[in-house]
């Protein structure tokens, strides 16, 4: 423990109480508009409550109640919803290659074009199925101006 804080626990007074640890506000009023709102219907989690909660104090000019007060409350009146279970990530792994029938063909997509020192490769709008073969591609040393 520092000095300093040393210094001033020494100076407190006898009757002195950490506001930090205990709870001043009264979560009656909040509690009944969350059980007005679940009771219009019950599936709804705390992030949807907190909005309703929200656009209602907006049009009440009321001021706006924190999501976290809305998530504890809730969390103790036993009102939260079960969580739903984690899906289970794909075992499926794509390594980067992708399988084509034969070589010199690329799937195409309309605008795509990239372009490197000695090739100048465009993709423009094909139909679905439509392959792009060698003979499509053009070898220069220039951009092709548009």
């Amino acid at each position: 423990m520092s000095r300093a804080q040393l210094h001033v626990i020494l100076r407190r007074t006898d009757d002195w109480m950490d506001g930090r640890r205990s709870r001043h506000t009264d979560d009656t009023d909040v509690l009944l508009r969350i059980h007005h709102v679940i009771g219009e219907l019950p599936t709804y989690g705390y992030r949807r409550v907190w909005a309703l909660l929200r656009r209602q104090a907006e049009l009440d000019g009321m001021p706006a109640i924190n999501a976290k007060r809305v998530y504890r409350i809730m969390r103790q009146n036993a009102l939260l919803l079960e969580r739903k279970p984690a899906v289970p990530p794909s075992k499926r792994a794509h390594t980067g290659r992708v399988a084509v029938k034969e070589s010199n063909q690329r799937w195409c997509s309309d605008g795509f074009e990239f372009c490197c020192v000695k090739w100048h490769t465009e993709f423009g709008h094909l139909n679905r199925g439509d392959m792009l073969t060698s003979e499509q591609h053009r070898c220069s040393n220039e951009k092709k101006k548009f």
